[in-house]
């Protein structure tokens, strides 16, 4: 349900949607408008929005009735793993059928979940003031990093319950290794999110160079062009994908030095093979963001989407591998 969550909100996004709802209604908002009256009012309000007097004053009903769903869906998604969390846990609890050190990793599953939601609405709030006809970005990034974090964590969770001790191998500096690529890695999500929020894709739909260059003009604006300007937040994200790649790939070799249980033996070889499928992706997503056609959804916003899912398995390859990795043998009584 996390990464049916992720997926919608990159849905959200690719369709311009999610400033489609100008409140946040934790209750009452989980229900559409059920009468024309009512969507009516809705479209009212968007209509006082920045982004629709300045980017979408030709709008009808029809077309805010699009971008509504989408944003309705994903809220309501959310809504629904809060449900879908919250009532067995309850259950279970009362009936006392967790062990006592589940409690906690569930409470903070739950926290994580509720601070991810008031996280979306603080980077929704940041596209409603002023002149802003999109989120900021850098309220996108944070959004989509908080995701992530309860994904893994829920990841996390997941393998502790449902892996054995043997399961694991003894390897310090390759389990070490993997956590420093999976910090690596979310450097390059971030740089990732900057890249959709900026709508940084078209800026330069050209490669192997960035618009006949490979060292275009870079940080205009110093250090801030990394958090601001398009083609220096480019440039950095395509490049640190070419380190992940490599860095991977000899991680990959090395891991292929240890003797491994069956579940290793499996999961080794994930992080080689995403982030392989993960650099094609984004290359077609780059060279496809010439066709890119407002509130069509064309060839640009599947590559997008299916660039952003294999992110997801990548980030957990290589958190199942760092799981399964440990720094010395369990002491035997």
């Amino acid at each position: 349900m996390v990464i049916i969550q992720v997926i919608l909100g990159g849905i959200t996004r690719l369709t311009g949607s999610g400033l489609s709802i100008t409140e946040w209604n934790v209750v009452t908002g989980a229900l559409p408008p059920l009468s024309q009256a009512q969507w009516l009012a809705e479209f009212h309000k968007y209509q006082a929005s920045p982004q629709y007097r300045l980017l979408n004053s030709d709008f009808t009903l029809s077309d805010f009735k699009f971008i509504f769903f989408w944003e309705w869906f994903h809220r309501l998604w959310g809504r629904l793993i809060g449900v879908v969390f919250a009532i067995p846990f309850i259950v279970f609890l009362v009936q006392r059928r967790f062990r006592q050190d589940m409690i906690k990793p569930l409470l903070v599953l739950f926290v994580l979940g509720a601070l991810q939601g008031a996280v979306g609405w603080i980077m929704v709030a940041s596209g409603l003031e002023g002149d802003a006809v999109y989120v900021k970005p850098t309220r996108l990034a944070l959004h989509f990093i908080f995701a992530l974090g309860l994904l893994c964590y829920t990841f996390w969770f997941a393998l502790q319950l449902l892996t054995k001790p043997g399961d694991k191998v003894t390897a310090p500096r390759l389990r070490l290794a993997c956590w420093w690529l999976v910090g690596l890695l979310g450097v390059q999500l971030i740089f990732g999110a900057l890249m959709a929020g900026h709508r940084a894709a078209p800026a330069a739909p050209t490669w192997p160079d960035i618009n006949g260059s490979f060292f275009p003009r870079l940080f205009p604006a110093g250090i801030v062009s990394l958090l601001e300007d398009r083609i220096s937040i480019h440039f950095v994200h395509r490049n640190l994908a070419y380190l992940l790649t490599v860095l991977i790939l000899l991680w990959t070799f090395k891991a292929f030095r240890y003797r491994a249980t069956a579940l290793f033996g499996r999961a080794r070889w994930l992080p080689a093979l995403f982030v392989l499928i993960q650099v094609a992706l984004g290359i077609a997503t780059v060279l496809s963001a010439t066709g890119i056609r407002a509130t069509r959804w064309n060839t640009f916003e599947w590559m997008a989407q299916l660039h952003q899912l294999c992110a997801l398995f990548l980030l957990l390859s290589l958190v199942a591998n760092a799981f399964l990795l440990r720094v010395k043998r369990p002491s035997v009584l």
